[in-house]
Order: C-alpha cells, then structure tokens, then sequence
C-alpha cells in the first residue's frame, strides 16, 4: 500500500502541476486578446474557471496525502498520547465520510445531472467537467484510509508543533508526563566594590 501511495503521489503532483500550467496560460492568453488584440477570447474565461476548480479538488487531494493541511492543535496537544491519537482516527473517519458522502455519491449524481449540459465555448458538457469530483473524492477516501490504517497501527500521528527555540508548545515535557511546576529564575547578584583605605 505503502507503493501505491507513493506512485499515485507522483501522479496526482505532476497532473497538478500541468493543471497550474495550463491556468496560467489560458489566463495569459485572456489577458492578450482582451488588452492587445481587443478581441476578448470567448472561451478562456470558461476555461479558466474550470481548470481552476479542477485545480482545487486535485490540489486539495495531494495536500490532503500528504498531511499538509492546516490544523489547529492547541487544543489536541493538551492531551496525551491516546487522547491525540482517538482525535486523529475521529478526523480521518470524518474526512473518509465527507469524501463518500459529498464528493463522491453527490458528484456522481451531479455528473448524471448535468451531463448533456454544454459548457458555453467549450466542447464539453458540464458533466464531463464535474467528473474530477468524484475522481478526488476517490482520491480523499484513499489517502484517509491509509492514514487511518497507519493510525490504528501506531506507525503515525500527527507531530506536535515546535517554537523557534525548538521545544514544543507545551514546554519541555513529553505527552505522557506529568507537568512540573516551572523554576524560577535566578537574579543575578552584583559583584561587591573592595573596601579601599581611607587616605591620610
């Protein structure tokens, strides 16, 4: 499994990258024709928008495998080993669900809705745009699977995040440690002057 992951890592990174390629050139052609040529491109706006939401769901997929999301965690920090590892399994089971549910079930009844709906300047039809819904959703559910599966096996969590001197945000304690109250610093004692003798 862990081979698939890596491969459709690869796969899924280079699609992104043609898709951010193919943005910028459609808009910059966009952009050409409206201010040179003032003829405006009556079909790059459309384009665009597509390729744009294609770019969101396939993008949003390899973050999502990659465990590159943003998440706040300073609230699951304050708990101890388990605790944060029954939160992560609960967080991957609802993003396996939202993956099933939404973009996977509710895209593929959208695909069957629109899919003799033609997309204005493109000789496509909405349906066949709206296939990379249920496409990432497949994607989603993968990499929430593998992840779930390498939660229950204890061979991943989530790491918890350091400050810039390095320690972590609870101080330096581990998880399962009990905290200790904190030392308080030392003030420091200035040095006594020699007593001189007085001149006569």
């Amino acid at each position: 499994m862990d081979a698939v992951k890596r491969g459709l890592d690869a796969v899924l990174g280079w699609f992104c990258i043609l898709l951010f390629a193919a943005l910028v050139i459609v808009v910059s052609w966009q952009v050409f024709t409206r201010q040179v040529l003032a003829a405006p491109s009556t079909w790059s706006a459309v384009a665009a928008q597509y390729l744009f939401v294609w770019l969101s769901l396939f993008g949003a997929a390899y973050v999502f495998g990659e465990r590159g999301h943003i998440a706040i965690t300073f609230i699951i920090n304050r708990f101890g080993r388990r605790g944060r590892r029954g939160v992560d399994m609960l967080a991957e089971v609802c993003t396996l669900a939202l993956a099933v549910l939404v973009f996977i079930w509710g895209g593929l009844r959208a695909v069957g809705i629109t899919w003799e709906q033609n997309v204005s300047g493109l000789p496509f039809t909405v349906g066949q745009v709206l296939i990379a819904l249920p496409v990432a959703g497949a994607l989603v559910a993968f990499y929430a699977s593998y992840h779930l599966l390498q939660i229950v096996r204890g061979e991943e969590l989530a790491p918890e995040p350091e400050s810039a001197e390095g320690a972590n945000v609870r101080g330096l304690v581990e998880l399962d440690d009990e905290p200790t109250a904190p030392v308080p610093p030392r003030t420091p004692v200035p040095p006594r002057k020699p007593n001189r003798a007085r001149e006569v």
